[in-house]
């Protein structure tokens, strides 16, 4: 869209977004949305916020729409939906007021984009293909499309917000597409005793820098790990966190059964109750 400000009249945004009959309409978000970040009538917090400050809070309800997944809170997924949209709005808000381009850019864009990435529905192409071909055949467009953007390295566009864990794997997959991969798990667990003893080395020195760059690389080669195993690091990490709450709310409940609380206990005792919960839950 141009970068001038349109000159018809702006929609009265407040009427929008109190339009009940317009519950479900994108209009009454974007309307909604329009009237917070109206600079004499909004509100003051949404009015302060530029990409940068809420950048935060966009990957946090993407974040809490895989929560809610995850523990299958099905009841809860249309509001952590709701609030992954809000935030869209919210950044095609700032954007519409900077000039840059507006909400049906943003629906325009990601619909051209799928219709291109799937010539097999959209076009000529047949649909008579495995799905490993289809990831093949989405890889390869995607590669065009960066090339159309001047990313000419085999790292380029993978993106610096993503979770470390996550970004590290897209890392290495796209050097893998290149040769540049371990031949199989074996050598990435002969890699990862090694970073492990680089890391005890550097444990033994002052220098916290040199334990952190020794740190990060023992988990790059775990994230490298887990590609090879067909893992998500993620997924696993979550899995073992929802683990270890569980089993430590298993240690308060039995304090708790007791009148006491975890630090009126020691860790022998703590240690004892985990493991009870831990063969519990194994029975």
């Amino acid at each position: 869209m141009a970068k001038d400000k349109p000159t018809h009249p702006a929609p009265d945004h407040p009427a929008l977004a109190r339009n009940a009959a317009d519950r479900t309409g994108i209009r009454r978000l974007l309307a909604i949305m329009a009237a917070l970040r109206d600079p004499q009538s909004g509100c003051p917090w949404d009015i302060e916020q530029d990409f940068a400050s809420i950048a935060p809070y966009t990957i946090e309800e993407a974040h809490e729409v895989a929560d809610a997944i995850v523990r299958e809170a099905w009841d809860e997924l249309s509001g952590e939906l709701g609030d992954l949209l809000l935030q869209v709005v919210f950044h095609a808000q700032m954007a519409e007021e900077a000039g840059m381009f507006d909400f049906a850019d943003v629906v325009a864009s990601i619909s051209d984009k799928m219709i291109d990435r799937h010539p097999h529905i959209f076009g000529d192409e047949s649909r008579d293909k495995s799905a490993a071909q289809q990831i093949r055949d989405w890889e390869a467009i995607k590669a065009r499309e960066r090339a159309a953007k001047a990313e000419k390295g085999v790292l380029d566009g993978v993106a610096l917000g993503l979770p470390a864990l996550t970004r590290a794997v897209k890392l290495q997959n796209r050097a893998a597409r290149v040769g540049f991969d371990w031949p199989g798990p074996a050598e990435v667990l002969d890699k990862i005793v090694e970073e492990t003893r680089e890391l005890a080395e550097a444990r033994e020195s002052a220098d916290h820098a040199h334990l952190t760059e020794e740190f990060g690389d023992l988990m790059f080669v775990m994230a490298n790990l887990a590609r090879h195993l067909e893992i998500d690091p993620e997924e696993a990490l979550r899995l073992a966190n929802a683990k270890f709450t569980r089993r430590f709310r298993s240690i308060e409940a039995a304090l708790a059964a007791q009148g006491r609380r975890p630090e009126d206990s020691d860790l022998a005792e703590m240690d004892a109750l985990w493991n009870e919960a831990k063969a519990a839950e194994r029975a």
